[in-house]
């Protein structure tokens, strides 16, 4: 006897929880101001503007280290979250997103392309590869416009261990 399949509120409210209980986690985020907006399975992390992220206020531009956390926290939480999807759709419950351990970062190389205006910023990460061991991750920041990036990162991580 196949099973019901679950109603699409309930599926993204679940969805909706693992992926807070999951930045709930890194107080630096909120710190920050860094929020994940989730559609589907892709992630998009939101810098809301802040004067007291302004690192030059003759310009004035957003500080080079809160942009480097910013794409940073975001190659985080992409890897971090295709490994709760995979237990979501595998059958695990949310209650199994706080049993994840964060990636930690091996090295991360941040390209500033332009100054970070007074204004909400955005960033996606892609995968490039992840493995049990190691990741590899592309970050692209923009601001007003997706194909003007102000910034740009390549980060490597080793990924924690796995139950199972």
């Amino acid at each position: 006897m196949s099973r019901r399949p679950e109603p699409v509120q309930v599926v993204k409210q679940r969805r909706d929880a693992a992926l807070q209980s999951l930045v709930a986690r890194v107080p630096y985020m909120q710190f920050l101001g860094i929020t994940i907006d989730r559609r589907g399975d892709e992630l998009t992390g939101v810098l809301a503007f802040d004067e007291a992220l302004i690192g030059n206020p003759m310009l004035p531009a957003l500080h080079g280290g809160v942009t480097a956390a910013f794409l940073e926290m975001t190659a985080i939480m992409e890897l971090s979250w295709a490994m709760v999807w995979e237990d979501m759709e595998g059958g695990k419950t949310a209650e199994a997103a706080p049993e994840i351990h964060l990636p930690k970062t091996i090295d991360f190389t941040v390209d500033y392309l332009r100054t970070g205006l007074p204004r909400d910023a955005y960033a996606r990460a892609t995968v490039n590869r992840s493995g049990r061991r190691y990741a590899s991750v592309q970050v692209e920041a923009w601001q007003d416009n997706r194909s003007r990036l102000f910034a740009q990162a390549t980060g490597h991580f080793l990924m924690p261990k796995r139950d199972g």
